[in-house]
């Protein structure tokens, strides 16, 4: 599946379907080659029916400000640019406004898979 961008904008974000306890919602989310982890705000983790506070783990993440601590949660499916994965494991931690993402898609998701970020013809690919 061939996804467009435009590479002149300043993030390449992707739409993400996140499956939850209470339903479906779509989040956009950043692609991020130097996030190990993929991470989605609290916002509709909570709207999904997950709590993350009761997440008694909690993983050290490094932003571009500060070391920050964050919930773990298994999402009971995450689908984006064509793939899915089932019972797969996130990041609760909410981005800042200006971000204007819901969060992030990283390393975890890619794993395993080819991922192709052409600049030039303005299009993401993963298989």
């Amino acid at each position: 599946m061939n996804l467009p961008f435009d590479p002149e904008a300043g993030l390449v974000a992707v739409p993400a379907r996140v499956h939850g306890p209470a339903g479906v919602t779509v989040v956009r989310l950043a692609l991020d080659t130097g996030a190990s982890w993929s991470m989605i705000a609290w916002d509709p983790l909570v709207l999904l029916g997950y709590d993350p506070a009761v997440e008694t783990a909690r993983i050290q993440i490094t932003t571009g400000s500060s070391v920050e601590f964050a919930p773990p949660v298994i999402v009971s499916r995450l689908e984006a640019l064509g793939q899915q994965r089932d019972r797969f494991s996130v990041l609760c931690h909410t981005l800042p406004p200006s971000a204007m993402v819901d969060g992030v898609l990283g390393l975890n998701f890619f794993r395993g898979q080819r991922l192709v970020v052409d600049f030039r013809a303005g299009l993401v690919s993963l298989d």
